[in-house]
């Protein structure tokens, strides 16, 4: 039996049937700093409850499962030195141990899905690294899209990576990418990537309607929903890719590898943009929760006709 638990609100949606959003642990614990990925953590929960949902945000505390954690656990995550980041490779190795860790998109898919949870917000998911061709670093949340069945919703994948490849290897997977509202693939903190899109949906009921239909056909996985960051917040890629470029020779010659290549390149964006990477960071996760949170309520309806 997985050793899981519920927070109280968690549990109250789930006795009432309220929509729920499944949220990850890792942005606050590897994605941003501190005070700010407590303050945005916050507020993702609240805006997740603005659109008639339930927030539930999952981590691995002291060899349980947490699904939905309070404001005592977020602060804890928020601060804490040497939490493990969880993905499908090691969130069991995790929990049999006793051990505590943030979960990243392919762990918190496959902790939702457990749950119950058919839709997650996030801010960007991981994929084919710049240099695969050497590396063969390519992340665990490609493979996870293609298993678990769960609507991802993300600002696309995440700017530093190799675009093209990373959505090459999604739809050998089969996985569905779904431009939110545009024909083009948004870039993480840019609108634009200059990828056409795939699929193009422009609104939460026909992606849920899209979810639906795919649990009906017994198709295995999920969906990536790219849903475009503000106007308002984007940064435009032009003006991003010198400082990408420069971030990723630091990270090749203090030989950062693994795991360790996207919190530290994240940093570094944020140093080089002189912080307005994680303002734009902050302003697309709570639109990616504001969409996230439709779904799950158009969701709720189709399937309590």
């Amino acid at each position: 039996m997985i050793p899981m638990s519920f927070s109280p609100e968690v549990s109250e949606a789930m006795k009432l049937g309220t929509p729920i959003v499944a949220l990850e642990s890792t942005i606050i614990s590897h994605g941003m700093p501190y005070p700010q990925n407590v303050e945005t953590a916050r507020l993702v929960e609240a805006e997740v409850r603005a659109n008639g949902a339930a927030p539930a945000t999952i981590a691995v505390i002291d060899g349980v499962l947490c699904i939905g954690l309070d404001d005592a656990q977020l602060e804890m995550f928020g601060q804490a030195d040497g939490v493990a980041k969880l993905s499908r490779a090691d969130i069991a190795a995790c929990l049999a141990s006793g051990g505590t860790g943030a979960t990243t998109v392919a762990a918190t898919m496959i902790a939702a899905h457990h749950a119950g949870i058919s839709v997650f917000a996030t801010g960007g998911i991981g994929g084919v690294h710049r240099g695969a061709d050497q590396t063969f670093d390519i992340s665990a949340d490609l493979p996870e899209l293609a298993q678990t069945p769960v609507t991802v919703v993300a600002a696309g994948a995440k700017a530093i990576l190799d675009l093209p490849k990373t959505f090459e290897v999604l739809e050998t997977y089969g996985v569905p990418v779904i431009a939110y509202g545009q024909d083009e693939l948004p870039a993480f903190w840019s609108r634009a990537s200059g990828i056409p899109a795939p699929l193009r949906m422009d609104s939460a009921e026909e992606i849920a309607r899209a979810h639906q239909m795919r649990g009906l056909l017994d198709l295995p996985g999920g969906q990536l929903v790219a849903n475009p960051i503000p106007v308002e917040a984007e940064i435009a890629a032009s003006e991003l890719a010198p400082v990408i470029e420069a971030a990723l020779k630091e990270a090749e010659a203090q030989g950062i590898t693994a795991k360790e290549v996207t919190p530290f390149l994240l940093d570094r964006m944020y140093q080089m943009t002189e912080g307005r990477s994680l303002t734009a960071n902050i302003a697309l996760v709570l639109n990616n929760a504001r969409l996230a949170a439709k779904i799950a309520a158009a969701l709720h309806e189709l399937t309590h006709k």
